[in-house]
């Protein structure tokens, strides 16, 4: 019995030797580990709740690392992550790139808002500026337009002399044989411009005196300049050389030998143009004076001034 008492297992033996050997031991402390990011097929394996202790088909190596160590190891890690998954790279981009305009300040946006806003309305203001200034430059042109209609310019013919006359027989350019007349006369007149703020320029058409309707003289007034309220007298020569009658002023072909028996009735007309420019070229007022005055050429009367104040028609 004594022999059973002392008898032990291998096992017994083997457990008491250990217990007295060793001193007693604090329980294992748990080792730290990191857990690194997993990838898509880490988490779809990882999807059926299994935990890095229970997963029995997975080994996880545990050890210690400094943070140093560790922040290098971990964004290493992140970055081969995110070029085995582009998305996750896209992502990461993203938010080390953000879209300009999401960084764009709203206070920007409504300090930009404003500018326009004040532009435009600085715009429609000279705008409206503009548009009046049209209207009041345009509503004063037309005052002055109508003001200056009653300022029309004045023309008095006083007389015509008769220099000489002379009819001949001869040939026309053709070579057929008439009569050919030469008539030299001088009509004198009187403009007068009454304005108080513009002048006038003057030009005229020829003058043109005519038995009937066939013209045997005629002649030129050089175009002036006539300033405000002011008059001048004109002197234009009328005249006609070796025109051909053709039968057709037959007082004359009875007393050709005898001029100082003619009595020719005949006709003055020309129309004189005055334009007026009163501010430079803005504004600018027209007026037409048509003249026609009869008169008779008296052979027995050349050389003296024949007054045609009451013989003019004024149109």
């Amino acid at each position: 019995m004594g022999g059973r008492m002392h008898t032990k297992s291998d096992s017994e033996v083997t457990s008491n030797s250990m217990e007295q050997s060793s001193p007693a031991r604090s329980p294992p402390r748990r080792p730290l580990y990191y857990v690194q990011s997993p990838s898509n097929h880490d988490v779809e394996k990882m999807s059926y709740g299994s935990s890095p202790m229970g997963s029995p088909h997975h080994h996880f190596h545990y050890y210690l690392s400094s943070p140093i160590q560790h922040s290098r190891e971990s964004s290493t890690s992140r970055f081969s992550a995110s070029l085995k998954n582009p998305r996750n790279f896209s992502s990461n981009w993203k938010k080390l790139h953000p879209h300009p305009q999401h960084d764009a300040d709203p206070d920007d946006d409504a300090d930009d808002g404003d500018d326009l806003d004040r532009s435009s309305r600085n715009l429609r203001l000279y705008f409206c500026f503009f548009l009046l200034f049209l209207m009041l430059f345009t509503l004063f042109s037309i005052i002055l337009w109508g003001a200056s209609k009653s300022y029309k310019p004045r023309l008095i013919v006083k007389s015509i002399v008769f220099e000489n006359l002379n009819v001949q027989s001869g040939n026309d350019g053709s070579g057929v044989p008439t009569d050919m007349l030469s008539l030299n006369s001088t009509v004198r007149m009187v403009y007068r411009n009454p304005a108080t703020f513009f002048g006038v320029h003057v030009t005229s058409t020829p003058f043109q005196l005519s038995y009937y309707q066939l013209a045997i003289a005629s002649g030129q007034m050089h175009k002036f300049y006539e300033s405000r309220k002011s008059e001048r007298k004109l002197s234009v020569v009328v005249f006609g050389h070796q025109i051909p009658l053709y039968g057709g002023v037959s007082v004359l072909g009875n007393t050709k030998e005898h001029l100082e028996n003619v009595a020719l009735p005949l006709n003055l007309t020309f129309t004189v143009r005055s334009r007026a420019f009163i501010l430079g070229r803005l504004v600018r007022s027209k007026f037409y004076t048509r003249v026609r005055c009869s008169v008779t050429l008296h052979g027995n009367k050349l050389g003296k001034p024949l007054h045609l104040t009451d013989s003019c028609v004024y149109k």
